[in-house]
Order: structure tokens, then C-alpha cells, then sequence
């Protein structure tokens, strides 16, 4: 494949290898206390009291207009509640959390520049993972995680994907995270570039906060589906949220466009129906090596997310004939089970 002989990165990740991503910059702040999941459930948008140990699950943060302002795995650790978040929201959840720390009991500790996080994608994930943990951590099923040991330091695995491709998330100490990284290297993972990672993460059409949602989005306008629990209690920005759904729906949401023209969309390109109204706007794009296409993440009026939908990306000078597509673009090894 031409991709492949072009981008050996990109190839180990969707050509049946692994890529090894580096996460670090992500914040990790741990929750812990008797009182964690009665505060934590009152601020996030999913069902906190469900997670059961050695779990994790997507979440949510919102304001009182039911507006994005953070986006968060929370894992179900022994020693609490580990918040994995974008490095941009990092200081937002911790300005949302450790207000609470004087009113019970209730401990947050940031562990970002203490702790790495490296991710392994792509097909051969699970036999690089089997190799160095053993055959329990490569049978790790979506939504778990796993606490295992490297040269007798402690991991948080959890099996999750950040590419469309199989994939597992690696939670260590700083100063082991050399050492995993080369381990992982030494089975087979190759390291992948900023560059390369966001070709994937578009293709798995994964949003980044700044980028593709912020705090002018409504919760479920950013495809957060699994984040947002619709039988929970009450918490911040539920009553917005709750009764755009039983509206029955938003009125734009995230979605996927493929353009017809391999070079990419700048980001607020215009997107336009084809009678040339403003229906929607793109927020990523980029050329998809397995597409050959350029394609982009971007927001359309409810009318118009019917995948198939001929739509036409409108630059300052030039329009480019597009249509709207499923996300994620690229339904890799983490969709064949």
C-alpha cells in the first residue's frame, strides 16, 4: 500500500502492527475518600455509582447550561478514582473538583507530572501486551483495567482504543517510563509522531477539546454518547441536557465529511448546503492515507447528518464538493470483534 511505504508509523498502526503514542502531557488527577462518589456523581454527566472496581468509563464535565468543560476517563482504581483528561482541561477539572476537598471526605491528588501514559494501538497490541504482562492483561476486556507489575513497578492497564484500531492504555510512574517504553519498543511497538497520531485520531473520529469542543458545545452535540448517563441523579448541567433529549434532538452535532480533493479544510471552513446555505462548519481535517482523501470533523444542522448527504466545504476562494460520513471514517481492529 502506498501509505505504507510512505509512513511506516502509519503503517504499524493500520496495517496489522502496533504504534506506541505517548499521552503524558494528559492530566491524571486520582479522587479518593469515602465520599468521592457522592461528590464526583454530582458534577459529572455519567452514572459514577455503577462503575465497578477495575473499570472505567467516559464522563463528563458541564455547566449549569449543560455546556462542555471537560472530557474525562474515570478509572475504578483500589486506591480511587483515577480522572485521565486532555492537557487542556487538566487545570479546569481541578479547579471543578478540589473545591470539595474541606467539605468531607474527599481527596484529590494530581499525579500528571508524577505519573506517564503510553498507548498501544493497533492489531498486534494484544500479542506485544501478552508478551510483557501475560496472557490475563492481553485478554482484558473493553471498559477494564488491570493493575499489573513492570520489573516490579506498578501499571494501570486498561484496554481502550485512541485509533479505531485495538489498543491499550498504560498508566506508570515518571521515572519507570523510559524503561516500559523501551520494552514495548523492543516487542514490536514502533513510536508514533504528534503528526501521525492525529491523522489517526481523525480517521477514529475523536474529538480534542479546543480543537473539536468546548465550552460553547452542548454536551451532546460532541458525540460523547457513551459519557452522558440519561437515569442517573441529579448533577450540573442535567436539566439542559435531559430535556434537549426528550426534544429529541440537538440541533447540530459532530460528524464526519470526506471531501473529493486531498488537500484538507483550515479549521471554521465554511460548510454548505448544496443551495449554498451555511449548515454547518469544520473544526479538523486532514489527508487520510487510507482514504486518499482529505477529510474533516466538523459540526452540521441536524438536516443534514444523514451520511451520504452532498454538502460542499466553502474556503475564502474555492468550494470543494464533499459528503458527510459515519464516524468513525476508519472501522479498524477495534470494531472486528
Amino acid at each position: 500500500m502506498a501509505e505504507s511505504i510512505s509512513n511506516p508509523e502509519y503503517a504499524a498502526v493500520r496495517d496489522g502492527g502496533a504504534g506506541l503514542i505517548d499521552l503524558s502531557s494528559r492530566g491524571r488527577i486520582l479522587v479518593s475518600g469515602s465520599e468521592a462518589v457522592m461528590f464526583l456523581n454530582g458534577l459529572i454527566t455519567n452514572d459514577i455509582k455503577s462503575l465497578a472496581r477495575n473499570s472505567w468509563m467516559a464522563a463528563a464535565f458541564a455547566n449549569v447550561q449543560g455546556r462542555l468543560l471537560a472530557s474525562v476517563r474515570i478509572i475504578h482504581r483500589e486506591d480511587g478514582f483515577l480522572l485521565d483528561t486532555e492537557d487542556s482541561t487538566r487545570d479546569a477539572v481541578m479547579k471543578l473538583i478540589e473545591r470539595f476537598t474541606l467539605a468531607g471526605d474527599f481527596k484529590v491528588t494530581d499525579f500528571s507530572t508524577d505519573t506517564a501514559e503510553l498507548s498501544l494501538q493497533g492489531q498486534k497490541a494484544r500479542e506485544i501486551v501478552a508478551n510483557i504482562f501475560g496472557e490475563e492483561a492481553a485478554r482484558l476486556e473493553p471498559q477494564k483495567s488491570l493493575d499489573v507489575d513492570f520489573e516490579d513497578a506498578p501499571i494501570t492497564l486498561i484496554r481502550a482504543t485512541q485509533t479505531a484500531e485495538d489498543g491499550f492504555d498504560l498508566f506508570i510512574s515518571h521515572d519507570r517510563a523510559n524503561a516500559l517504553r523501551e520494552a514495548l519498543i523492543n516487542a514490536g511497538a514502533r513510536s508514533i509522531s504528534e503528526e501521525t497520531f492525529e491523522t489517526l485520531r481523525i480517521e477514529a473520529g475523536m474529538a480534542r477539546y479546543g480543537i473539536d469542543m468546548d465550552e460553547t458545545n452542548v454536551v451532546t452535540e460532541t458525540n460523547l454518547d457513551d459519557a452522558v448517563s440519561f437515569t442517573k441523579g441529579c448533577y450540573v448541567g442535567q436539566e439542559i441536557i435531559v430535556r434537549i433529549k426528550h426534544r429529541g434532538h440537538v440541533a447540530k452535532k459532530l460528524t464526519g465529511i470526506v471531501l473529493e480533493e486531498q488537500t484538507p479544510a483550515a479549521r471554521n471552513t465554511k460548510i454548505l448546503s448544496l443551495d449554498g446555505k451555511e449548515v454547518g462548519r469544520v473544526t479538523s481535517s486532514i489527508f487520510s492515507p487510507r482514504l486518499d482523501r482529505a477529510i474533516a470533523l466538523g459540526y452540521l444542522k441536524y438536516d443534514y447528518l444523514a451520511p451520504g448527504t452532498a454538502v460542499k466545504v466553502a474556503s475564502a476562494d474555492d468550494e470543494t464538493s464533499a459528503a458527510v460520513a459515519e464516524l468513525p471514517f476508519i472501522r479498524g481492529s477495534w470494531y472486528a470483534e
